[in-house]
């Protein structure tokens, strides 16, 4: 689908959801980022991305600092409505207005994020800001092709497979052959009616379990 013109740049906006709040990342966010992400066995949270653990709170702080500075990747924290406490960060990255492409990327969802509706609207927010709010013609996703936990994830939020790079990156000393997904504008309203159809309320038990699955809608 065509765009007569150049789609704008994301802004640090706060993006509301029933369960999850989008946050431009700041250092207040670093304690509950540091208690959602760190401790035994969280490391592996850390294996697909550019950086490696924060040794302690104190270095995450900063390290947000540097994320707020800048504005590609454009980061924002993960906020649990009913804690009021970040659990994760993802951006929006390799933004490219003129073609109207952008890319969720540098995603770390804690405990209480990963495989839960704060995820998955996670992703809903920064999808429906990316086509409805800015015009985008094109969300892309992009990870490891080793790592099959985020090519699912994908696949279970409507983005396509379009194929991989070979020996793409080197990362952390290693190769990496990058798979590619995307979303359309075009399949944006299937995608979008199908996520928002997962995430009513009506589709949750009294301790937020899923009645159907992402799959079945």
């Amino acid at each position: 689908m065509t765009k007569p013109h150049p789609a704008p740049k994301p802004q640090r906006v706060v993006l509301e959801g029933r369960y999850a709040r989008l946050e431009p990342i700041d250092p207040k966010h670093a304690a509950g980022l540091f208690a959602a992400t760190a401790g035994e066995g969280e490391d592996e949270r850390y294996r697909w991305l550019m950086s490696l653990p924060a040794a302690d709170e104190a270095e995450l702080r900063r390290r947000l600092a540097d994320a707020a500075a800048i504005d590609d990747p454009l980061y924002f924290a993960v906020v649990d409505k009913a804690t009021g406490l970040a659990g994760g960060q993802q951006s929006l990255m390799r933004i490219e207005p003129a073609h109207g492409v952008i890319e969720i990327g540098g995603i770390l969802w804690g405990r209480g994020v990963a495989r839960t509706r704060l995820a998955t609207e996670a992703l809903y927010l920064f999808a429906a800001y990316v086509f409805d709010t800015l015009g985008y013609r094109r969300f892309e996703w992009k990870c490891n092709d080793l790592n099959e936990p985020s090519k699912r994830a994908a696949q279970r939020f409507g983005f396509t497979f379009e194929g991989v790079f070979r020996q793409h990156m080197i990362i952390k000393g290693e190769n990496r052959d990058t798979a590619w997904f995307s979303i359309i504008d075009g399949e944006w309203p299937t995608v979008k009616a199908r996520l928002e159809a997962w995430l009513d309320p009506g589709n949750f038990d009294a301790d937020g379990k899923q009645r159907r699955p992402l799959g079945q809608f």
